[in-house]
């Protein structure tokens, strides 16, 4: 496995396993590129907002596009970073935060599972944008988001 491989696998289980709001959220990382960030969560009903909709909570999706827009930041700083020591990065991942955020809901949060992706709009020294988006299981365009990111 190649370094930059072996540090978007780190990534992924520290988003995964060692945040315990994620473990909560119960999100799965699958795929994780230079490329491309899918983060996935199966419908519970400890998620559901509203009980006689049975449909997401506006929470669970803010939450869910947040720590996707974190995490593909985490990502544009791994693939930036090939020369940069692992305590280096681990450094500068320790200090990722969301600087503003902003989801604009189109539809009811429907469906059996969701599937978060996205992408980064500008990534400077200090700040990253990135876009998300929130899918149900048919592909059904729930939600998106816009959030600016510290990363340095």
């Amino acid at each position: 496995m190649k370094p930059n491989e072996m540090r978007l696998e780190l990534l992924r289980t520290f988003y995964e396993k060692s945040l315990p709001f994620n473990r909560l959220l119960g999100i799965s990382i699958d795929p994780i590129t230079s490329e491309e960030v899918q983060v996935r969560i199966d419908m519970r009903e400890e998620l559901v907002g509203n009980y006689i909709r049975g449909i997401l909570h506006g929470g669970v999706i803010s939450a869910l596009l947040d720590l996707t827009g974190g995490l593909i930041a985490s990502v544009g700083i791994l693939s930036n970073g090939d020369e940069t020591s692992v305590e280096e990065l681990t450094q500068r991942l320790s200090r990722i935060g969301t600087i503003d955020l902003r989801i604009d809901y189109l539809r009811a949060g429907k469906g059996k599972s969701f599937l978060a992706t996205g992408h980064i709009l500008r990534q400077g020294n200090r700040v990253s944008v990135i876009r998300t988006e929130l899918h149900n299981n048919e592909s059904t365009l729930i939600a998106v988001g816009i959030g600016s990111y510290q990363i340095s």
